[in-house]
């Protein structure tokens, strides 16, 4: 399936949050920020980021500290061309506390398709390495892990 395009349906809409779910598991930053537009503007917890080349400082930073890095992301509600997703993701720092953390993201859509806002809000919560629930090899989450829902999250 190509990239899906606003306007969205059901499938197109869950299909775009899959890739960008995927996109962030690869812990790319370059990657990741090709699916925004050049001047895309974020808010992340209380951070601002506007363009590419700062999406891609961000990143770096942020993957740098998240060790382990693992990302499920589940559509909320959609519209033509926005889209809003729940997510948590699992890591540990440095010194080998884990965590997860739950948000909310709202995102906007250019027509053709590149994200040009993104609005998180997140909380972390410290967890106990025996109460992680995201065990698949770093990457791409495998078509057979339970999603958020089906993990009670």
């Amino acid at each position: 399936m190509p990239a899906p395009l606003p306007p969205f349906t059901l499938e197109t809409a869950t299909h775009k949050v899959r890739l960008a779910e995927d996109g962030w598991n690869s812990r790319n930053p370059e990657r990741v920020s090709l699916v925004y537009t050049a001047d895309s503007q974020w808010r992340n917890r209380a951070e601002f980021v506007t363009g590419r080349e700062a999406i891609v400082a961000f990143l770096s930073r942020k993957w740098a500290k998240e060790l382990d890095y693992r990302l499920i992301k589940e559509l909320w509600a959609f519209t033509e061309n926005r889209i809003a997703v729940r997510f948590a993701y699992e890591f540990h720092d440095d010194s080998g506390n884990w965590f997860r953390s739950y948000g909310n993201e709202n995102w906007e859509f250019d027509a053709e398709g590149l994200m040009q806002r993104r609005f998180a809000c997140i909380n972390d919560m410290p967890i106990t390495e025996a109460n992680r629930k995201f065990f698949w090899p770093l990457g791409r989450r495998p078509d057979d892990h339970p999603g958020l829902s089906d993990l009670g999250l």
